[in-house]
């Protein structure tokens, strides 16, 4: 694979105002054209790149995920509608590098943040190789299940509260007690 050299973003930065504009419809348009754009793109150094399907189903604190099993790249609407910039410019191109990386020779036997991932992101995009994104996940992820060791307090996902309930015990990473549950009583109390 041989990619052209560049030391700015390779795609458009779309412009705040217009995204702010957008309503759910044409959201989820740009994003399909943005990531038809990082595709193109990805195709220039690797013609026989198979296009992903696009999906807006992820949750959670994850803002993107290549699903290889799947085919294709899912998306966190809620962080991307919180974070229409940013996300396009940033997201988008993470995604697509790994998609791409996934599709050489030796791909699947590569790290997914390792030195093909990092140099798809520096020379083919122009970005600097960012694994983790920045956004508040406070909507995206609502934690309500509040827990507490000895030190603090904890809050867990539907997901999780629901293991605890059935007996799985978490312990705290900087005490190590056992975490307890806090009912929606004993929270007001405290407060």
């Amino acid at each position: 694979m041989t990619t052209p050299s560049s030391s700015a973003p390779v795609l458009p930065t779309p412009a705040l105002e217009e995204l702010e504009s957008l309503n759910a419809t044409a959201l989820k348009a740009r994003l399909h054209r943005r990531v038809e754009d990082a595709f193109q793109l990805c195709r220039e150094v690797h013609p026989a790149l198979p296009r992903p399907t696009v999906w807006l189903d992820l949750r959670g604190k994850s803002a993107g995920q290549a699903h290889f099993g799947r085919g294709g790249l899912r998306f966190n609407a809620q962080l991307y509608a919180e974070n229409r910039q940013a996300f396009l410019v940033e997201v988008v191109p993470h995604e697509m590098a790994h998609w791409l990386v996934w599709h050489l020779d030796e791909g699947p036997r590569l790290r997914p943040h390792g030195h093909e991932w990092k140099t798809v992101m520096r020379q083919l995009f122009g970005l600097a190789p960012i694994t983790t994104h920045r956004f508040d996940v406070t909507r995206a992820s609502p934690a309500p299940y509040r827990y507490a060791c000895g030190c603090q307090e904890h809050f867990f996902s539907l997901r999780r509260h629901r293991r605890a309930t059935q007996g799985q015990a978490y312990r705290c990473r900087q005490c190590g007690e056992t975490l307890v549950y806090q009912s929606a009583q004993a929270s007001e109390k405290t407060q």
